[in-house]
């Protein structure tokens, strides 16, 4: 797996400061993409023991809250190989620090099972139970909104994993209730 960069006290891919981790490689390819650099699976760098190494140690800041996956897509098949060695070790080490990954699949899609969708493979369901908060569905230009916290258009949904979990079904995040409506 490569990766494009690592950002260092990000703070407009999730709440709070963040370290966020843009992987390679895209098969969705949205129309106004903002990474569409992002999309070709060589762009960037290994992901490599120094590049976990170095988000391990920005975690250790007592101010950063946690950790952002986004890309590229984070959930192609061969990115969800690459980061599930990473997230076991990540979890291990900083349980209390939260999780969000960013997707162009549906959570249907990627909760649907092995060989109902493409990107439901053996590993998915512990990827995802990693996963604090998922923003899942693509950019769609046409459905862009300015004010909407941590997502550029309104098809995409802010899934609260660990509420979805405990009800059984989709629980949307509570910070969409602070997305501001412009006319």
């Amino acid at each position: 797996m490569n990766y494009g960069t690592i950002k260092k006290f990000d703070v407009a891919n999730g709440e709070g400061i963040r370290t966020t981790l843009f992987v390679s490689g895209c098969r969705n390819r949205c129309k106004n993409c903002f990474q569409p650099e992002t999309w070709s699976f060589s762009y960037g760098k290994p992901f490599d023991r120094a590049a976990m190494v170095e988000i391990y140690e920005s975690m250790r800041i007592p101010s950063v809250k946690g950790l952002t996956l986004l890309g590229g897509e984070p959930m192609e098949p061969e990115n969800q190989e690459g980061l599930l060695p990473f997230l076991r070790e990540f979890k291990s080490l900083f349980p209390e620090k939260n999780i969000w990954l960013f997707t162009g699949n549906l959570y249907e899609e990627l909760t649907a099972g092995v060989g109902n969708h493409p990107k439901s493979l053996p590993i998915t369901p512990e990827i995802l139970s990693m996963v604090d908060i998922l923003v899942d569905g693509r950019f769609v230009e046409e459905k862009k909104q300015l004010g909407l916290r941590f997502r550029g258009s309104s098809n995409q949904r802010i899934i609260d994993m660990n509420k979805t979990r405990a009800a059984g079904e989709i629980v949307i995040w509570e910070g969409v209730k602070l997305d501001k409506h412009y006319k």
